[in-house]
């Protein structure tokens, strides 16, 4: 394996996802009914034929009403201090494994760093790179905006022209069937529509949002096989994989063209003619299809690492900003929105948006300053408390951010993680994850044993995350343990 300076082997973890894990609510009425149902049997074998003057002239006790609801992180109470959170954390760090490590420790409700080691360096963050990208598009983008693929009509009778959108979520799934995107639009659907119009002959495929490469620099080839990457095309189906029902399944190598392939199948057209081709100018709509929400799908990306639907965000930030929507045209798009928000991302590398290629680096100071500012307290920003118009815009524009970090034990990339020593993390730990060979990276939130909400970003290059990922997880469980003060 060659050095950090020469980046790391060609060989690469897998991005493994966990099954979903359901959180259950018990309700308190059910309990309250089975004792009283209890009571009243005891009283009638006891007393015979009492017990219908016992039913007939005491009250029942009123209902119980459960009202659950989730509460805001303490905003009293003792704050963590730089020292407390030390105390928990370098133990872990001396105990060694974890390689070049940059890590830094934030208190969002003042902006205070407490604790920090080498924040500044800028190492391959993996998936965590995906916090850049979704920040943009949250920043940049309608929370509220649907991606739509189109089909159009052709210029020969008989033909149609299938328009990407920038929808990777698009299924091929039956109706009924569960696909790896929630919510997501049906290929049926759109031919449903489409054959409303008569017989179809042939089917184009337009691809003209996008520019320029399918495939970043840094990516493995092999990756398209083994499931983790598609090329970046602006229409496919289920994310180009073969088998929609699986999170990890081999893509598609033309992923566009295998999109309008199925189309024409299921129009009965010959799916060996499908082509590239431009739709015509003014040409009437035969079918349209939506997307979730742009702020369901940054949840998505986060919580499942999606490589695909984040470079399809990525995209749409640079065709927003009018940038080029390539990935040079993206990262770039990417980086200069951050900044233009006040974020300072001199130390950052970008070269796809999902955090896959070799060649992105960041620093933990970014990742704690994004993460930072959508956990601020309302009307805060990141870095010192300010209740400027902008600052409190830019953290309610960056609070879904939140909503789409896996929970320890409980859902996405973290699902089947935090166990051992680290199991007084789960369910308190939200955080981002990142894996490649030789990279493992955690970034996220936690609350403290006294309530208070602390923002984390722990990046480590070098050895094999089978080892460090362990050692990740039990310092965010740490800070768990602590009141840190």
């Amino acid at each position: 394996m060659p050095g950090l300076g020469g980046r790391l082997a060609t060989l690469r973890l897998p991005h493994r996802r966990g099954k979903r894990s359901a959180v259950v609510v018990a309700v308190l009425l059910l309990a309250v009914l089975a004792g009283l149902g209890v009571g009243l049997g005891v009283t009638a074998l006891a007393n015979g034929q009492q017990a219908s003057w016992v039913a007939a002239t005491v009250p029942p006790p009123p209902p119980v009403v459960v009202q659950p609801a989730l509460r805001p992180a303490a905003a009293e109470g003792p704050a963590p201090s730089p020292a407390g959170v030390g105390a928990v954390l370098e133990p872990l760090i001396v105990a060694g494994g974890l390689g070049t490590l940059s890590g830094q420790v934030i208190d969002p409700a003042t902006g205070r760093v407490l604790w920090r080691h080498d924040p500044t360096t800028a190492l391959m963050p993996g998936s965590t790179a995906k916090l850049l990208t979704a920040s943009a598009a949250l920043l940049t983008l309608d929370h509220q905006a649907r991606l739509r693929t189109t089909v159009v009509a052709g210029a020969e009778p008989g033909t149609v022209v299938l328009v990407g959108g920038g929808d990777p979520t698009l299924s091929a799934a039956g109706p009924g069937t569960a696909t790896g995107y929630p919510g997501a639009a049906r290929l049926d659907d759109l031919v449903d529509q489409v054959r409303v119009h008569g017989p179809v002959s042939r089917v184009l495929v337009d691809v003209s949002r996008y520019v320029g490469d399918a495939f970043a620099p840094g990516w493995f080839p092999t990756d398209v096989a083994g499931g983790y990457i598609a090329p970046i095309e602006p229409v496919m189906l289920d994310g180009g994989r073969a088998d929609p029902g699986q999170e990890v399944s081999p893509r598609a190598a033309k992923p566009a063209t295998a999109a309008a392939a199925e189309l024409a199948r299921r129009l009965g057209a010959d799916p060996d003619t499908v082509t590239v081709g431009p739709a015509p100018p003014g040409a009437a709509v035969l079918g349209e299809v939506s997307s979730p929400p742009v702020q369901d799908l940054v949840a998505t990306a986060l919580t499942e690492s999606d490589n695909v639907l984040a470079e399809a965000l990525a995209r749409e930030v640079a065709r927003a900003t009018g940038a080029p929507p390539s990935f040079s045209g993206a990262s770039q798009a990417a980086l200069a929105v951050l900044r233009g928000h006040g974020f300072d991302v001199s130390g950052a590398t970008m070269v796809d948006g999902s955090g896959l290629s070799i060649d992105d680096a960041v620093p933990a100071t970014l990742l704690t300053e994004l993460l930072g500012a959508a956990a601020a307290p309302d009307g805060a920003g990141a870095g010192e408390l300010r209740a400027d118009e902008s600052d409190q815009q830019r953290t309610v524009s960056l609070r879904p951010l939140l909503v789409g970090l896996p929970v320890a034990g409980g859902s996405g990339t973290l699902a089947d993680r935090y166990h051992g020593p680290a199991a007084g993390g789960r369910g308190w730990v939200r955080a981002k994850t990142g894996t490649l060979t030789g990279v493992n990276s955690l970034a996220g939130t936690v609350l403290d044993s006294d309530g208070r909400m602390l923002v984390f970003a722990l990046l480590s290059n070098g050895p094999n995350p089978v080892s460090v990922r362990p050692r990740l997880d039990s310092l965010a469980a740490g800070l768990r343990s602590c009141g840190c003060h």
